[in-house]
């Protein structure tokens, strides 16, 4: 079985939740994450990300991510 993904398509995903210190990356609970989708473009996925990490400016703990999703995305000929 062979993948195929549209050139035009750039997949972002964005999630975040509590961190267990803010010296690095690793999350207190990861079963709570907070998936906020998946976005067909970079722009739509910044503004997803700017709202999240705009509504809880308050806790300090809590971090927003964008993952580039199609640069994971690399289908290898079977």
């Amino acid at each position: 079985m062979t993948t195929t993904i549209e050139s035009d398509q750039r997949l972002h995903l964005v999630f975040g939740g509590e961190l267990s210190d803010l010296d690095g990356v690793r999350f207190r609970d990861v079963k709570g994450l907070d998936i906020v989708g998946i976005f067909p473009d970079y722009a739509s996925a910044q503004a997803a990300w700017k709202a999240k990490a705009q509504a809880t400016v308050d806790s300090a703990q809590t971090r927003y991510f964008v993952v580039h999703l199609h640069r994971l995305l690399e289908p290898q000929p079977v």
